[in-house]
């Protein structure tokens, strides 16, 4: 069964920095698998923010260049994003997802998500 498990969202004020984390597990039963994270502020439609590929490249969303990360832990159990110079404007519910099936994590398409965590950014 996969589990994928955010944490580390909270308040914060504007230009302060926060690690979101994504504990996953029931991964390894797949051939291989790819990991992307997603937003959805209040009202707004989803959107992906960045995207780690099997080949170890990753992807980051125009918005946000340049102020975030996407990693991962060297056992590869935990996928992090890191978040620089917070606007009021990233304030959402932030959701780790995976994808099993072949194909780039950039293009979407996933197959599990998380339960998110919230982000709070106040100005």
């Amino acid at each position: 069964q996969v589990q994928l498990v955010e944490s580390g969202g909270r308040s914060v004020q504007a230009g302060e920095s926060l690690r979101l984390s994504c504990a996953r597990s029931g991964l390894s039963s797949f051939r291989s698998h790819c990991m992307a994270w997603f937003r959805q502020g209040s009202g707004k439609a989803r959107e992906q923010v960045a995207a780690l590929e099997r080949d170890g490249s990753s992807s980051i969303s125009g918005t946000v260049k340049g102020r975030f990360t996407i990693s991962q832990n060297a056992d590869k159990d935990i996928l992090y994003l890191q978040m620089n110079s917070l606007k009021p404007e990233d304030g959402a519910m932030y959701y780790c997802a995976a994808r099993v099936n072949p194909g780039f994590c950039a293009y979407g398409g996933m197959d599990y998500w998380g339960n998110g965590t919230l982000v709070s950014i106040s100005s």
